[in-house]
C-alpha cells in the first residue's frame, strides 16, 4: 500500500511539473470511449490534483446509435472540450470541422478479449479452433455496439463461419454499459470486448486476448474541440495524455503502446 501511495505521490509532482500553475480553475468536458474508463480511475485524480481543474467524462462508445454512444452524443451538441475515441472514427469526426485535425494525438492500442463471470471454467481460447469452439458451446455470447462489437458481429463471426450458429444467443450490449458488467450479473456466460474494458470490471475473470490470427487492434486517439482551441485547460489535458506518467497509467489499465509508424 505503501509503494502505491509513493508511486501516486510521484506521479502527482511529475504532472505538477509537466503542467505548471493555472491562474484559474476550470471544468474540461471530455467525451471518451470506456476503453479509458479503468485507466481514468488514476488519470483523473492525478491530472486534477496537479492541474486544480476537474474533468467531467461522459462515456460511450466509438460506435453506435444508443443515446451514450459518442456519435450520439456529438449530434446532440453535448459539450465537449477533448474528444478520446477510436482513431478511424475519430477521422471521421475530423472532417466536419468541429474539431481541430492538427490538434490529434494518439494515446494508446486496445485489442479485444474474452471474459466471464468470475469463478466460472475458463474456456481454451489459444487458437482459432479453441476460440470457434468455444463460443459454439457457450450458452450466450455478450459484446458491445462499439468499435469491438462492431468488429464481432460485422467481421469476426462471420470469418469463423458461425454468425449464424451463434445468432440466437448474442447480446448486444448498448451505449456506456460495459460487456464485463453483463457478465458480472450472469446475463452472458462469455463477454468478448476491449482488453482494458474487460478488465476495469469486478466480478469478471479476463481470459485471455483473441488469438493472434483473429485480433482486431483498435487506435486510441484524442483532439480538440475547435471552441476550446483557447482554452488553456483543454490544451493542458491535451499535453497531460501524451505525458511518460499519463502513458504509464494508460498501459496499466491492460492498452498496448501505439505502435511506431513504418518505415
Amino acid at each position: 500500500m505503501r509503494s502505491k501511495i509513493a508511486a501516486l505521490k510521484a506521479i502527482t509532482i511529475g504532472v505538477g511539473l509537466l503542467l505548471g500553475s493555472t491562474a484559474q480553475a476550470a471544468d474540461i468536458h471530455v467525451i471518451a470511449t470506456g476503453a479509458l474508463k479503468g485507466a481514468f480511475e488514476r488519470l483523473t485524480p492525478a491530472f486534477e490534483q496537479a492541474s486544480g481543474h476537474k474533468l467531467l467524462i461522459a462515456w460511450g462508445p466509438s460506435y453506435g446509435s444508443s443515446p451514450d454512444a459518442i456519435p450520439s452524443r456529438l449530434k446532440s451538441k453535448e459539450p465537449v472540450d477533448v474528444l478520446i475515441m477510436v482513431g478511424a472514427a475519430l477521422d471521421k469526426h475530423l472532417l466536419d470541422g468541429r474539431f481541430i485535425a492538427g490538434s490529434r494525438a494518439n494515446l494508446a492500442q486496445s485489442g479485444v478479449g474474452v471474459g466471464v463471470r468470475k469463478g466460472a471454467p475458463r474456456p481454451d481460447i489459444s487458437s482459432e479452433a479453441a476460440l470457434k469452439a468455444a463460443l459454439l458451446a457457450a450458452p450466450s455470447i455478450g459484446y458491445s455496439e462499439g468499435a469491438s462489437g462492431a468488429y464481432i458481429s460485422g467481421t469476426l463471426l462471420k470469418q469463423m463461419g458461425i454468425a449464424e450458429q451463434v445468432a440466437g444467443k448474442t447480446h448486444l450490449v448498448h451505449g456506456k454499459e460495459l460487456v464485463g458488467e453483463v457478465i458480472a450479473r450472469g446475463e452472458v456466460a462469455i463477454g468478448l470486448q476491449q482488453i482494458s474494458e474487460l478488465r476495469v470490471v469486478p466480478g469478471v475473470d479476463y481470459v485471455g486476448p483473441l488469438p493472434a490470427s483473429l485480433q482486431k487492434i483498435s487506435l486510441i486517439s484524442a483532439a480538440l474541440a475547435r471552441e476550446a482551441f483557447d482554452s488553456a485547460p483543454a490544451r493542458e489535458l491535451m499535453a497531460f495524455l501524451v505525458s511518460p506518467a499519463a502513458q504509464t497509467m494508460l498501459l496499466e489499465s491492460g492498452l498496448d503502446p501505439v505502435a511506431p509508424p513504418k518505415s
